[in-house]
């Protein structure tokens, strides 16, 4: 049996990952810790309809403080057991309308998208040492790919996508840094989804993209460890628009 940790389980991706999670049987997900920054209403019934499997964890991922208690309880909460995987869902995008010179906003989403990771992450490193899967995947995006720019260019996201290229160097020096301890350290790109960033006329179906993130990280290995991957739907493999989800490596 395994047990997560993922932050943002709020709303978006982070909240249709734990519900997936859930669904799935206790033989393989004994528990699920939905970390969020403010209970919502989906998350609380989530955690109601799971009682004792899906535990909710009061966390801001930007605050040093909070992330340290909201890991004591974590540790409480597993006993002797460690935590087995820990996948940094939240993010956060913004639009610089006119171009990158009016980019105004690059501190605040390295702060939630690439730091926040990061101190999340070596904060929990001591309960995923003691954990069995030993893993650790941060949602990245192909529109963070310094290769595939040319792709995205007429996205104006400038700071997100800044933020996504760095959030990919950081999964690749944890995966270099924990190689020797038996960690697979991955980024996957869930695609583009319909939620609040994504807005409605992405391609994918929040549960869509929650089931075909999670495949990635169950199938993960140390084989896999400091690589970017995306997720595969049935049908999308040869899409003739921007994204294709075929389940290979994306462009760094």
């Amino acid at each position: 049996m395994t047990s997560y940790l993922i932050s943002g389980s709020s709303r978006g991706l982070g909240l249709a990952m734990a519900a997936e999670l859930a669904a799935r049987p206790t033989s393989d997900i004994s528990k699920i810790f939905a970390a969020v920054r403010t209970e919502t209403d989906e998350v609380k019934q989530l955690a109601a309809n799971h009682r004792g499997r899906v535990e909710l964890i009061s966390m801001d991922a930007n605050s040093e403080d909070s992330i340290r208690t909201a890991v004591a309880k974590v540790e409480e909460s597993l006993g002797e057991q460690g935590l087995d995987v820990l996948v940094n869902v939240a993010g956060m995008s913004s639009v610089a309308l006119g171009g990158i010179e009016h980019m105004d906003d690059l501190m605040s989403l390295f702060n939630v998208n690439v730091m926040s990771a990061h101190q999340v992450t070596s904060a929990y490193l001591p309960l995923l040492k003691k954990g069995n899967t030993k893993k650790i995947a941060n949602i990245s995006t192909t529109v963070g790919s310094i290769t595939m720019a040319p792709t995205f260019r007429e996205i104006p996201t400038p700071a997100y996508k800044i933020s996504k290229a760095a959030l990919n160097m950081l999964t690749v020096q944890y995966a270099l840094s924990l190689a020797d301890q038996g960690f697979t350290t991955i980024a996957v790109s869930p695609g583009w989804i319909k939620t609040p960033i994504g807005g409605d006329n992405a391609d994918l179906d929040v549960g869509t993209a929650a089931k075909a993130t999670l495949d990635v990280i169950v199938r993960s290995s140390p084989e896999s460890n400091g690589k970017f991957l995306n997720i595969h739907v049935p049908g999308w493999e040869n899409s003739p628009g921007l994204n294709q989800y075929e389940g290979g490596q994306p462009s760094w």
